[in-house]
């Protein structure tokens, strides 16, 4: 569960979740992503397959430069990794995600239409969610790694600002190994199908950000299969 972090809820694209257009009345439509079995091959161009969360490596990226003057050498990349839990669950209609090494929370998705969901009533499918935005990180990747072997799904694009909601592809992991996320990758946490996980979580300590609001630039939401 949760624990006893306490932060207000947000999201990176600051859309405002309480005026979020409905799907069923025809304010937005949903672009279903495809769904694609986590292997090494297929996830080439977004990250890798991850064996040992413990062992694993952390790629930094040394920061970027303006002109034409390069880095002194050492230097852009002296942030490291911060890592603790990043802990998935599901209340009622509503995912929440909670990141507690940069001491975040997020509303992640939706198991029916986003501004009808409650917290309340049961999700009647939790075969896929809606997800309104996703980021990445250019200073650095991320690691996410199940505990207790829980399957997941992992929402990744390749790099580029001129991503569009098509082009994201719903990676299914059988919770056997865990996600290492290329720098620049966008990226949504991780949605487990059970509806709490806890996931072991090492990233860039600057954690800088970079948003897609696909409800706000593209009149959608990006569909997220969970099923097998």
């Amino acid at each position: 569960m949760l624990g006893s972090l306490t932060v207000a809820f947000s999201n990176f694209s600051g859309v405002d979740l309480a005026a979020l257009p409905s799907i069923a009345r025809g304010e937005a439509r949903a672009v279903r992503a495809r769904c694609v079995r986590a292997t090494e091959a297929a996830l080439a161009g977004y990250g890798h397959l991850v064996d040992d969360f413990a062992t694993a490596a952390l790629t930094i990226v040394p920061w970027p430069v303006r002109g034409p003057r390069p880095l002194v050498p050492g230097t852009g990349a002296e942030g490291g990794a911060v890592e603790d839990r990043f802990v998935m669950e599901r209340r009622g209609q509503v995912q929440y995600a909670t990141n507690y090494a940069v001491g975040r929370a997020y509303v992640t998705g939706w198991f029916e239409d986003p501004p009808s969901a409650s917290e309340v009533a049961p999700a009647t499918d939790t075969s896929r969610l809606y997800t309104h935005e996703a980021n990445y990180h250019p200073d650095g990747g991320q690691i996410f790694f199940p505990e207790d072997g829980a399957p997941f799904v992992a929402l990744l694009a390749r790099p580029g600002d001129d991503v569009q909601p098509d082009d994201f592809v719903a990676f299914q992991f059988d919770g056997s190994r865990g996600l290492h996320v290329d720098p620049g990758v966008w990226h949504q946490p991780v949605f487990p199908l059970a509806p709490a996980v806890c996931f072991e979580n090492r990233q860039g300590r600057v954690h800088a950000c970079v948003s897609i609001d696909f409800v706000g630039e593209f009149g959608v939401y990006v569909e997220v299969p969970l099923g097998a």
